[in-house]
């Protein structure tokens, strides 16, 4: 097994940094790095975020609902955006891409770029020994999130990744077992492996080292989807102008 392999299998998720802000060097190291993912048809549909004011960070973090948002060594917030890929229209090369920019094909485009630079950037993060938590919180208030960064038209923000030094070692969270998740030449009842997974996830939070409860897998995902969620992202992503035919 090579470094690499053992960084991505030795992940965790990271809610607690010591107080030491990345240098620049580390911060353009992790984004050369995003910057080398796979982007679809070279239009490399995203933009990155580095949040380094104090009040911005602060107001992230309180529409995350996380300390950790606001207390960490840097917040990147990543987006989708199809806007500049716009700058250089005139207004009829506009009025015939818009057909492209707001179809579900783009805005799925752009959500996967973004991800996959994500991705990489915390994969390089890691190598680094440095810690990474994903920020999907933001989207408690996509809107405010919006107003913070400024974002214009075609740009959306899609999730935060708080990094840093980390102040902390988690337990390493199961994951799904592999015939729960792959299968060959066409999808597969796995519900019998669902139910080995829970047993084993029940153990884990029974178990580790700290939050301990009684829970399952699929008990989470009956709650989480039987309660209504960020039901606004839908209308604001339509009024940035995407995934609106």
């Amino acid at each position: 097994m090579n470094e690499t392999i053992e960084t991505i299998l030795n992940h965790r998720s990271i809610r607690k940094f010591k107080d030491t802000p990345l240098t620049n060097e580390q911060i353009n190291l992790i984004i050369e790095a995003a910057q080398q993912a796979s982007t679809s048809s070279y239009m490399m549909a995203y933009s990155i975020i580095g949040v380094t004011d104090k009040e911005k960070k602060r107001a992230l973090s309180e529409v995350s609902g996380q300390p950790y948002v606001y207390d960490n060594g840097h917040l990147f917030v990543f987006c989708a955006d199809l806007n500049r890929h716009t700058i250089k229209a005139d207004q009829n090369d506009y009025e015939q891409m818009l057909p492209n920019l707001e179809n579900s094909e783009h805005f799925l485009v752009s959500a996967i770029d973004a991800a996959l630079a994500s991705q990489n950037a915390a994969l390089a993060a890691e190598s680094l020994g440095l810690g990474i938590c994903y920020i999907g919180s933001l989207r408690n208030d996509i809107e405010k999130v919006d107003e913070i960064l400024s974002l214009p038209k075609h740009v959306i923000p899609l999730f935060g990744m708080v990094m840093g030094v980390p102040a902390q070692e988690p337990d390493k969270k199961p994951r799904l077992p592999k015939k729960a998740i792959y299968f060959e030449n066409e999808y597969q009842n796995h519900e019998s492996e669902l139910d080995e997974f829970d047993e084993a996830i029940t153990e884990y939070y029974k178990s580790r080292q700290s939050n301990q409860r009684t829970d399952s897998w699929t008990d989470q995902m009956l709650r989480r989807f039987k309660k209504p969620m960020r039901m606004d992202v839908t209308d604001h992503v339509q009024r940035k102008g995407y995934n609106k035919r």
